[in-house]
């Protein structure tokens, strides 16, 4: 009898043991995805991270209920990376699992309420214990989310104890698979015709059909018939997809559908998946290096010999990212993958742009903004023999399988973005990064103009290397920058609402020359808080006690690290006052008092509330970059 210690996506430390089906035993490796019982009635997808022969003591163990992967899922190093981050971020193995999967990898299951076969009909039920019954009745099952819509008087979870501990209700668990390979349909030749003989004969037969003789001929010569045939071999038949074959002859699916039925050719779901699926190949050559960036390419070579983590500490626009391309381009020579993490998911449109011209579709693109559907198949590719040799993305890439990870390129290095705050575990990426390099024995980049402080430490230590790039791409002058104390300007009442005089009279000259304009706010929102003219009551979130922001579009008060959210108040709870002021300004005002000043400047503002989405994002920065917008309001991703 065999078992398995496995990880569960849940905030607990130890492994829990189960049995593992004696006809499956044989199949399950450390890494591999299971579904287990776990407490009365749940079901969750577990990681096994052991099989052994040890029989627990003292209790019975529970049997894995199915297994789901013949090849792990999981690598060796992937697994210690884990419990590092738990170790050292003191939080579960089970918080770093559930953070680190897609979701739709993750498969739990579902409570589902539905009338008890048992109920012999005979209680005595209220008006509404009648009216969920007679919901559930009419559905068969439904789970507790969708009795609450039906019924919005009353609280339905505790009717529905009631009817469970009445025998009239019961509760169904039911595994709920997210994940959906995306397929598309595809012919083949059925066995039977697999004859040159009978191929022949059938193609004779269909001289009173044309269109139909039309398409099989296509077909034939679309899935390269000729060799399989001459080698007898039906393997050789190339995949050939339905709608292609009826474009390729401008038919109809009539036709294919009337050939089906013949028995001819057979249809089969063929799996696509949502990846893009074009040669891998360099696009363009890479740019040649400038003296100051070959400078520092050579010393980053002679840096990386003495120390595994290096800072490439380079001013602004001095050509950071071309030097990571020539390290990326000698990395892939060599065999090695390449981690390439940014702060800000903004950041990976810019840049994917930039990388793909030089190297296809080598590089791969993960963060939370793609569907999960998708980011599960760039999981599995990675597993797979042929994997991205780049991965660019935010915090979360660090997660990803790599078999060959041989650099990790960590730019902007002092973002706040990199550290994780809600929920669990609160890793800091850079930190992250550099660990996941050295189980690897790969090399650490870091890459800014302005090093953290605790990087800079760790260089003047030693324990960093330091290459320094102090030159501009193209000897680009440094921009003027011009501080103007607003203070003393509201103090004079010279300002027009968040403008001074100096920034209106700026934008106005550029705006007359169609030039662009860029507004930095680092408050998203309208405003920051709103306050009690009379007694400065300020609304607070119920959790974390600190002020709600107003915003305007959606028209409630948010709590911006918990997500709380309410009503805006229309009067003071504390002196029943009606005077609330608004504090401060945020982007949303930003962007009203732009409209009020430059009626016809085309606006639009970049924060998380107008990107929720990968599309958003993209298309805010291709109007910008073609012109349509004249001034672009954000918080931090304009920076």
């Amino acid at each position: 009898m065999k078992f398995v210690d496995v990880i569960l996506p849940l905030p607990l430390s130890a492994a829990y043991t189960y049995a593992l089906p004696e006809e499956r035993q044989e199949v399950v490796r450390p890494g591999s995805r299971v579904i287990v019982p776990f407490g009365a009635k749940k079901f969750y997808t577990a990681i096994v991270v052991d099989v052994h022969g040890r029989q627990p003591q003292g209790y019975a163990v529970k049997t894995v209920w199915e297994i789901l992967d013949s090849a792990p899922v999981l690598l060796p190093v992937q697994l210690d990376f884990w419990r590092w981050l738990a170790d050292y971020y003191l939080c579960a193995v089970g918080d770093v699992y559930k953070a680190a999967l897609p979701s739709g990898m993750k498969l739990e299951s579902e409570s589902k309420v539905v009338v008890n076969s048992e109920y012999a009909g005979n209680a005595v039920l209220s008006e509404r214990e009648q009216r969920v019954v007679t919901w559930v009745s009419r559905r068969s099952e439904s789970t507790v989310t969708q009795l609450q819509k039906e019924c919005e008087d009353f609280r339905v979870l505790r009717v529905v104890r009631s009817l469970m501990d009445k025998g009239v209700l019961a509760m169904k668990e039911e595994v709920k698979r997210s994940y959906k390979p995306r397929t598309e349909v595809h012919v083949r030749l059925s066995e039977t015709y697999f004859d040159e003989d009978k191929l022949h004969e059938l193609l004779d037969g269909l001289g009173r059909a044309p269109k139909q003789q039309s398409l099989l001929l296509k077909y034939l010569e679309l899935a390269g018939a000729g060799t399989a045939f001459r080698l007898r071999n039906p393997k050789m038949l190339a995949e050939v997809g339905r709608k292609a074959l009826i474009e390729a002859v401008g038919g109809s699916l009539a036709i294919c559908r009337a050939l089906e039925e013949k028995g001819v050719l057979e249809a089969y779901p063929y799996e696509i998946g949502r990846l893009a699926h074009t040669e891998v190949t360099e696009t363009i050559g890479v740019s040649p290096l400038s003296e100051a960036q070959v400078r520092a390419f050579r010393e980053l070579e002679e840096a990386f010999a003495r120390h595994p983590v290096c800072l490439l500490h380079g001013v602004t626009s001095s050509g950071k990212t071309e030097v990571y391309i020539h390290l990326i381009r000698q990395m892939i020579a060599e065999g090695k993958q390449v981690l390439y993490l940014v702060p800000e998911i903004v950041l990976t449109t810019q840049l994917t742009d930039r990388l793909y011209r030089v190297f296809g579709n080598r590089m791969g693109v993960y963060h939370s903004k793609f569907p999960d559907a998708e980011r599960v198949e760039i999981w599995q590719k990675q597993l797979s023999e042929q994997p991205y040799d780049i991965i660019v993305g935010v915090r979360s890439s660090v997660f990803l399988p790599f078999r060959h990870l041989g650099l990790v390129i960590v730019d902007e290095e002092h973002e706040q973005s990199y550290k994780q705050q809600e929920p669990a575990p609160r890793y800091h990426a850079r930190n992250a990064a550099i660990m996941l390099a050295r189980m690897y024995g790969a090399r650490t980049l870091l890459g800014t103009a302005t090093p953290a402080l605790e990087t800079y430490y760790n260089v003047r230590m030693g324990k960093y290397g330091l290459v320094e790039l102090t030159e501009r791409f193209g000897q680009v002058r440094l921009p003027e920058v011009e501080v103007v104390d607003i203070k003393e300007l509201q103090r004079r009442r010279r300002m027009a609402g968040p403008f001074s005089p100096r920034l209106l009279e700026e934008m106005r000259r550029a705006l007359e020359n169609k030039e662009q304009v860029i507004l930095f706010q680092n408050r998203r929102g309208y405003a920051p808080m709103i306050e009690c003219h009379t007694c400065g009551w300020v609304p607070k979130c119920k959790n974390c006690d600190v002020s709600l922001t107003y915003h305007k579009g959606l028209n409630q008060m948010t709590c911006h690290y918990c997500g709380y959210t309410c009503n805006v108040p229309t009067r003071c709870p504390a002196c029943e006052g009606t005077e609330l002021v608004q504090r401060g300004f945020g982007t949303e005002k930003v962007e009203d008092a732009v409209h009020q000043v430059f009626p016809e400047a085309a606006v639009a503002r970049m924060d998380l509330d107008t990107t929720r989405t990968r599309s958003a994002y993209e298309g805010i920065l291709e109007d910008f970059q073609s012109g349509k917008t004249d001034v672009l309001i954000g918080t931090q991703m304009v920076t």
